[in-house]
């Protein structure tokens, strides 16, 4: 690509644009040009980007085993393929069962505490081969990290996996046990645990696997129990990610945890989901006071709607993206990587939508709006990256840019409004004028 080439990429709702290479524009040499402009300020430089990627359920994968070998393919290699496909390489699986499960499960006999009879033998039949095959066709092992949805029943409070309750204290070291029990039976299989979260939500109890951990009790778990024990066992470079949960909270949780300095020092970064609105600012809160430690995007989802296609839920991750990237956001992690006709299978009946959504019945695949427009991220910002500055005319406009590793810049514009928008995206290498379509998204790379 020549250094003044600007390509770009569009997806949109109106057109059949979906992550379409428009004919190039050329950039020219800056005018001074002040009104409508898009600034791209590449001397400004801020996190550095892990990568981007999804969640593998055993729902997602009992999904990919009921489809013919040729949409298994068409699906592995529409996420993991670096050349054909999103390039996923930053992805989450989980402990045991979750909501989206076929049921409440764990790797253990009931009452089992020297955890003795442990076994992955469940995830071998659907998990791990999904696993085994992304990485195969992404040409690299996954950064995978993993996240208990509950304790076994016993080990808790409410005597069951369900409805929160909490893990009983006498079980803590068991429960961290089972953690190294956990991390090296996928070594084993031959995937490695970049990283493990202590407790997807442990905020909410919610009718299906559910546990719940005060900030305090999350704190002393890290610092007492899962951190030591890890690095007894030769797993010190084991990631641990705490909250897991949405963001209008985050900085009271992660202050509450990093300002222990005994805590600190075994936690990497923090976990964050969607569902409670934007609180870009809170992310910038833990960003700045916590600059050592990443945020990391691990989990969101659109509720399901049985009508393909509704461009809103493609927007909503594109406009998420955006927000979490330019305040911090270092890594991303879609929830489910496919979903059945259904929305499912889910043993909570909580169903929801997936950027892939697959009809077990006629072996048809459905892209969702959502799948076009993570790919103007994920495809194009790559690991490595590192975010520059931006500033934009118009809030009509949301716009972030990146260096990739091989010098190209990357910068994503999203309109989502009922108009066509024009602008001039200024650039160290000069300007193009540009017009963008209503609610449509556009890539732009240059430089490399």
């Amino acid at each position: 690509m020549n250094r003044n080439t600007l390509r770009m990429i569009q997806t949109a709702k109106h057109t059949g644009d979906r992550l379409a290479e428009l004919p190039s524009a050329v950039l020219e040499p800056d005018d001074r040009v002040e009104f409508d402009v898009i600034n791209i300020y590449e001397d400004l430089e801020y996190q550095t980007v892990q990568g981007f990627g999804g969640a593998f359920t055993e729902a997602a994968a009992v999904t990919l085993q009921k489809m013919s070998p040729a949409r298994q393919k068409e699906i592995v290699e529409a996420y993991f393929s670096p050349d054909r496909g999103h390039g996923y390489t930053f992805c989450r699986t989980t402990i045991h069962s979750c909501d989206f499960a076929l049921g409440n499960y764990t790797y253990i006999e009931e009452g089992d505490r020297a955890l003795e009879s442990f076994s992955v033998e469940r995830d071998q039949r659907a998990l791990i081969p999904f696993i085994r095959e992304a990485s195969k066709t992404a040409g690299r092992p996954l950064t995978l990290f993993a996240s208990p949805w509950s304790p076994p029943a016993w080990m808790k409070t409410n005597g069951q996996m369900n409805r929160g309750g909490k893990l009983l204290p006498e079980y803590r070291q068991t429960w961290a046990d089972y953690f190294v029990k956990y991390i090296r039976a996928y070594e084993a299989e031959g995937i490695p645990i970049w990283g493990v979260t202590v407790q997807n939500e442990p905020n909410a109890v919610q009718s299906w696997d559910s546990c719940v951990y005060s900030a305090e009790e999350e704190r002393d778990f890290v610092r007492d129990v899962l951190g030591p024990t890890l690095a007894r066992a030769g797993l010190g470079h084991v990631k641990i990610l705490v909250w897991d949960h949405n963001k209008e909270r985050i900085y009271e949780r992660a202050k509450t945890i990093l300002d222990d300095p005994e805590a600190n020092r075994y936690v990497y970064g923090v976990g964050f989901h969607w569902y409670t609105g934007d609180h870009f600012e809170a992310l910038d809160a833990v960003s700045r006071k916590y600059p050592d430690k990443p945020l990391i995007f691990t989990e969101g989802c659109a509720a399901f709607s049985p009508e393909a296609g509704v461009w809103e839920t493609g927007e909503h991750y594109a406009h998420d993206l955006i927000g979490n990237l330019n305040h911090g956001m270092a890594a991303w992690c879609d929830w489910n990587l496919l979903l059945d006709e259904r929305g499912g299978p889910n043993h909570a009946d909580n169903f929801c939508s997936a950027p892939i959504m697959a009809d077990t019945r006629t072996d048809t695949v459905y892209y969702q709006s959502s799948f076009y427009y993570i790919g103007h991220f994920s495809r194009y910002i790559r690991p490595g990256a590192v975010r520059l500055g931006t500033s934009r005319f118009t809030d009509r406009l949301e716009a972030t840019a990146f260096r990739n590793p091989d010098g190209s810049v990357a910068a994503v514009v999203l309109n989502r409004t009922e108009e066509e928008i024009s602008f001039v995206l200024r650039t160290a290498r000069g300007v193009a004028r540009v017009a963008m379509p209503a609610r449509s998204i556009r890539t732009f790379l240059y430089g490399a």
